[in-house]
């Protein structure tokens, strides 16, 4: 799901499937990793990695540990670590992640804010010129 895993890294298992026959509307929160292949017209709050497959669509901002995006999502995205849009992932909103992977193809309209260690990196103060 995410190449190789790192120290730190959610577990890649999936514990929680949303059905591609499946509509759901409200707000889903998931304790562990989620992956959606139905239509969820609500807000998603993951703890762990959450998963847009490719025929999934989210009417609704996602909030998770990682987000992997093969589908469609109209909503905003927060992520402590990685949002990957992949080849035939769609997002129409802003994000806030630490890192950012978009293949060729993916497409995403927003605005986005890196944060984590970019954020960290950007508060020194420059060196004086002589």
């Amino acid at each position: 799901m995410f190449g190789g895993k790192k120290e730190g890294q959610a577990d890649d298992k999936v514990d929680t499937i949303i059905g591609k026959e499946t509509v759901i509307k409200g707000a889903v929160l998931a304790r562990a990793n989620l992956r959606v292949e139905g239509l969820v017209e609500g807000d998603i709050k993951g703890q762990g990695i959450v998963v847009i497959g490719e025929g999934a669509q989210v009417k609704g901002n996602i909030a998770a540990k990682a987000v992997s995006l093969s589908g469609q999502v109209t909503g905003n995205i927060e992520a402590q670590g990685r949002l990957e849009i992949t080849t035939k992932g769609r997002l129409q909103g802003d994000i806030k992640v630490e890192q950012l992977i978009i293949e060729e193809g993916g497409i995403f309209q927003g605005k986005s804010e890196m944060n984590g260690t970019a954020e960290k990196s950007s508060s020194h103060t420059p060196p004086k010129k002589e």
